[in-house]
């Protein structure tokens, strides 16, 4: 039975070996038949796969909605313009968390700003106000 170990797998598809096992546990790749040695002989569709969920996850996607999209991948009959809502919903999400993260970096900077001196910390007014809930 031919086919590739895990860390070759691994390798190709830039992740770590126990990445593999975990998406093997997860669902989103199977887990290969063993050769009489014991170990796992992968087909070499699973570095495609693997490469494919890596892409998603480095695109902000979840395990469960890189499962999605693996699924819309697998169905011949599926249409493009589930994939492009689950995009579009990906954007959105994407662009409330940089609004969240420009307004958590102006009340730092408002934090900062009122922290000119170098009083003891019994009067440091950034944990005033962090302790009074006064920020953001």
């Amino acid at each position: 039975m031919a086919g590739l170990t895990i860390g070759q797998v691994a390798r190709q598809a830039g992740l770590g070996v126990e990445t593999v096992r975990f998406y093997e546990r997860r669902g989103l790749i199977e887990e290969p038949p063993r050769r009489r040695s014991g170990y796992r002989a992968y087909p070499a569709e699973a570095v495609r796969r693997l490469r494919f969920i890596r892409r998603a996850k480095e695109l902000g996607f979840s395990l469960a909605e890189v499962g999605e999209l693996l699924s819309l991948r697998a169905a011949s009959r599926a249409q493009c313009a589930r994939v492009r809502t689950q995009v579009e919903a990906k954007m959105a999400d994407i662009e409330e968390r940089i609004s969240d993260l420009a307004r958590m970096q102006r009340a730092l900077g408002e934090l900062l700003e009122l922290c000119r001196r170098e009083p003891p910390t019994s009067e440091c007014p950034i944990l005033d106000l962090l302790e009074e809930g006064g920020i953001g």
